[in-house]
Formats: structure tokens, sequence, C-alpha cells
């Protein structure tokens, strides 16, 4: 993908030929080759980017033992250190490559990131052999497909009063296979139903309680799920209105340097830099006192915490909008939609606490799908927290259509138009906001009700306990029968 996308913007015959009109109308548009080739350079990227990501996040984690006091203390700050180099990364692609990008070139400003790939996958596979490797378990969906069909087909079928009538597969058989067995809880107890026994074997049609319980710790997820599509949407709007906003500003540095639009999305990572280094050695170390809790305060919390400046954010971009539409009247540049005279950094302040919340938020999503997900489902838990950033820009993109599109009706100009000193932006930031307190409540009722899954070395330390019991038992029988 990345090849692709560097040779169109440097081969002659994959990119348009260069304009100096004014007029940007009259430029010569590209060619349905040279469109097919950037787009499906594009397209490619985001296939790998599926596909690599939430796989690269879970391999990385599963280099610690969890039955290894020291390692599982240090996968706590993992996902912390996890973040802090994916956002030291996108801080280099924010200044120094759009630096490149807009006064070297682009063939140059793709060319380096491409080298930069191609060295990080040699390095992924010299690294390979000394990896910790999971066997694979098959597909997660089969298995969690089988468990809700044969909970419907045995929907009329009554739950037995003991837990332990449910069909199990021996402690052996999870000994010897290095699987995790999991007991059975009452939440979600309806899909309980798969794992009752009517002398069926068919596995669409009995399943075991492990098998069960895998698919309700998924299925659990989805609603903090749908509650992460909307601060992903917020997301969005860093390189989409946020810049925007800053094209019409006084971006000057003394005489002769000004600052790119695009680069002030760096103070979102520099925020958000500094604020994972604080959370992970003092925050944590802090809270733990009170909270007795390793990671300080709860996933849940910290995703809370987030979601409250996520609302912050949209009330303050609405105001600094509001001020900034006032000025541009003030100096009669309405309609012309000159620059405003007023200098960039009066949006420092919603760059800078979008990096805070994602110190919050997007680190503690991304733990949470991880962690809760089933040990043999590591993946798809990576992926639901991937999934959130792709709907929230749909969503984004979906919101911006349809609201500029409804507030054209009736004679009106409009809230978003390309003129954004006619725009309104900060009705669209007040819109934003009332849509995450919305979002926030329906979180903190997701939340309440959500039960967290039980540690993996917890488990395996009673189905160790259980197997001594039943050996000492079998055993014993075995000496009454001798004597």
């Amino acid at each position: 993908g990345m090849i692709v996308l560097t040779l169109s913007v440097s081969l002659a015959g994959l990119k348009p030929p260069p304009c100096k009109d004014i007029n940007i109308q009259d430029c010569r548009k590209a060619s349905t080759l040279q469109l097919g080739a950037f787009f499906a350079a594009l397209y490619t990227l985001a296939v790998g980017t599926g596909g690599t990501k939430p796989n690269i996040l879970t391999i990385a984690a599963d280099q610690f033992d969890d039955f290894e006091p020291k390692e599982k203390a240090h996968k706590f700050s993992f996902f912390n250190w996890w973040m802090f180099s994916i956002f030291f990364g996108t801080l280099l692609g924010n200044t120094a490559l759009v630096y490149i990008q807009d006064d070297v070139g682009w063939a140059l400003g793709y060319g380096l990131p491409t080298l930069g790939l191609a060295i990080s996958i040699v390095i992924f596979l010299a690294g390979t052999p000394f990896y910790r490797h999971k066997k694979p378990t098959g597909s997660p969906f089969t298995r969690m497909a089988k468990v809700i069909v044969a909970t419907i087909r045995k929907w009329n079928v009554p739950l037995p009063t003991d837990p332990r009538e449910l069909y199990e597969l021996d402690l052996e058989a999870y000994a010897q296979k290095g699987k995790y067995m999991i007991g059975s809880t009452q939440n979600l107890r309806f899909f309980n139903k798969a794992a009752v026994k009517t002398g069926s074997t068919n596995p669409w049609m009995l399943c075991s309680v492990t098998q069960v319980e895998e698919t309700k710790q998924m299925l659990a997820m989805i609603p903090i799920l749908v509650a992460m599509f909307v601060p992903s949407t917020m997301l969005a709007q860093i390189n989409t209105l946020f810049v925007k906003q800053g094209t019409t500003l006084d971006r000057a540095i003394g005489s002769s340097f000004k600052i790119p639009p695009a680069s002030l999305t760096g103070f979102v990572t520099l925020s958000m830099l500094v604020c994972v280094v604080l959370y992970d050695r003092y925050f944590v170390r802090i809270t733990r006192r009170w909270t007795k809790n390793p990671r300080g305060i709860t996933l849940l919390q910290r995703m809370g915490i987030g979601l409250v400046i996520h609302i912050i954010i949209m009330v303050i971009a609405s105001f600094t909008e509001r001020y900034r539409l006032s000025v541009a009247k003030d100096h009669g540049i309405v309609e012309k939609g000159q620059q405003v005279p007023l200098t960039i950094f009066i949006l420092l302040p919603q760059f800078v606490l979008m990096g805070t919340a994602d110190a919050f938020l997007e680190v503690a999503k991304i733990e949470f799908f991880y962690d809760q997900a089933p040990e043999s489902m590591k993946s798809l838990g990576t992926s639901y927290s991937m999934t959130t950033l792709g709907v929230g820009n749909f969503l984004s993109s979906f919101l911006l259509s349809t609201v500029s599109d409804k507030t054209k009706r009736h004679g009106h100009k409009g809230w978003i138009l390309n003129n954004l000193n006619v725009s309104h932006l900060d009705y669209y930031y007040a819109f934003f906001a009332i849509l995450n307190v919305l979002n926030f409540v329906f979180f903190l009722v997701v939340a309440k009700f959500y039960v967290y899954k039980t540690e993996v070395s917890d488990s395996m330390e009673v189905l160790t306990e259980e197997l001594k019991v039943m050996r000492l038992r079998a055993s014993a029988q075995e000496a009454t029968v001798a004597g």
C-alpha cells in the first residue's frame, strides 16, 4: 500500500500535472487511472492496518506471563507505553513529515515512511523466533456462533438449578491442552442453555460451559463498544474541522515562518505523551494507595474520565469558535472569507485537552477490550477497539453531511460551509457537546451493570487445586479397594 501510494505521487503517469492557476477549478483533473492507483493504495493500507494492528498489539501483550508476578505487574504499564510509542510515531508524522510534504515534496514525504515500514517488517521477522506464541484455537466467530445457535435451538429447555449439571470438558482436558477453564456465571444466564445436556453431542446443540462463558464475555463488551463510537467521532474532528479552523487564523511565527495547520495535531500527541508518563509514573502510584487496585483505578473509571474531558473539549471548542466568528464580524470579513486576525494558538486548549483525553480513554479502551476478552479470543477483543475508530470516522462523515444538509433547508445558510466565517461551527460543536453528555449517561448505565471477568491466573490456580483434590481422592479410593 505504501509503495503504491509513493509511486502515485512520484511517477508522472500516476499523478495529475502541476497547476499554478489561482482558480483551482481550472486545473486539470486526475484521470481514472491516477484516481484508481491512489485509492487502491489507500484501501490496501486500510486492509493491512485492519490485519496488523489488532494482532501486533495482542502478540505484544502475550509476551507477558500472567503467572509471573513481576511480568504481570509490567503488563499493567505495557498499554501505557504501547500508546506512547504509537503517538511518538504520530508526532513525527504530524511535524517532520508534514513539513517535508509541504516544503520538499510528496514523493519524499511518502517515501520515508515506506522505508521505515520496510525496516519495521525486517525487525519484526528477525524477532519472530524469540516471541512467545499461543497455539491457534480456531475461529472465535465459529465458537460464538455455535453457542448462539445452540441457545436458540434449546430456548425452551429449562436450566438446571445446579450449574454443575451443565456440560463441561474434563479438568484433565484443560490441563493437558493448556487451555483455560471458566466456571459458570449468572451473567447473561440465558446462554447457559447451550450447555444443557439433552442427549445430543452435536457441537451446534451442545457447548461446554467454558465456551458459553467465552461467548458471554465477548457479548457483554458490546454495550461498552457502542459507548466508544461517539468519542471516536470526536477524534475524527482533529484532522478535519479543527485543522480547517486553523486555516482561517494567523499562522505566522516571526516574519517568515508559518505553521502548517495540520501540524497543530502535534500538540495532541505531545499532550498525550506527557500525560501517559505522568499517569504511569505518578497517578497510578498515588491512587493505588487508596484503591488497592494495581492499576490505580479501574479501566472503566479511566474511560469515564476520558469521556468527561471530551465533553469539556467540545464546550471549549464551541466558545472558541463563537469568539472567532465575532472577531471576523467585527473586522467585516465574514462574507469575504478572509483570514481572521487571531493567532492560531487560540485553538491550543482543544488540541491539548484531546491529547489528555486520549491518555485516559484510548489507552484504557485498548487495555479493556484486550484484558476482558477470553484468552482464546484476545485478537478479536483488540479488534473491538480498532472497530470503534473505523465506526467513529464513518459516523463523523455521516453527521457532517447530515447536519450540513439539514441546516441549509428553509432558506438558511447552514452550519457547515466552505467559508467558515459564515458557518456556525459553534452550533455544531455545541451539538457534539450534548451528544457526548448523552453518551456519557449511556456509558454510566452500561458500566454499572458490567461484571469484570476473573483473572486468568486466579482461574488456573483454582483449576490446579481442583486437580490435586481429584487425584488425592482417586488415590484414597485405590488404597481403600486394595485394602
